[in-house]
């Protein structure tokens, strides 16, 4: 048999392999910029420095993210999973945070992501904060797969057409 002419289900493994692979490799490249202990190994200054009112602002950012996620969370209830996994009667749900984003939880969390490492201030941790959120990014196009198979284009095709995937108000794809 021609090499070209492998299984598809064995290439669809290894291809979601992979990606999950170079996810966690940005992820994890991600978090070591992001940690405070890599702007201080490198000497690292933060490039700015804000005031009360710069701190509140980003740290109401970072919570409303956070409450953001928590909601998407919570709202989800048995759907939700730490890895992409089929669940019993799986259907789109597009209430909720859901009705504004299709991936609410990477939502909240990027923009909690972002805030702080504009917060910080460091070239190390917004870097880092760049890569974490990219990483959460790529997951949340894994999913897009996977629930386009799983729950039918033409069931999540809709909601796509409709909703924004990670920016709410953005027109969606």
């Amino acid at each position: 048999m021609d090499s070209h002419l492998a299984h598809p289900v064995a290439c669809d493994h290894l291809d979601r392999m992979a990606h999950q692979l170079g996810r966690g490799v940005v992820l994890v490249v991600g978090g070591i910029l992001f940690t405070p202990w890599t702007a201080q190994l490198l000497g690292e200054k933060p490039l700015w420095q804000f005031g009360n009112l710069g701190i509140y602002v980003l740290a109401a950012v970072t919570l409303a993210g956070i409450s953001f996620t928590w909601w998407a969370r919570i709202h989800l209830g048995r759907f939700w999973s730490n890895s992409i996994t089929r669940k019993e009667g799986h259907r789109v749900i597009d209430t909720g945070p859901y009705g504004l984003v299709r991936h609410p939880i990477y939502t909240g969390l990027i923009a909690g992501m972002l805030a702080t490492g504009v917060a910080v201030g460091t070239v190390t941790a917004m870097l880092g904060a760049v890569l974490i959120s990219l990483g959460m990014w790529q997951k949340a196009r894994m999913e897009e797969g996977f629930l386009t198979n799983e729950l039918g284009a033409d069931a999540y095709g809709s909601y796509c057409k409709r909703i924004p995937m990670i920016v709410p108000f953005l027109p969606p794809r």
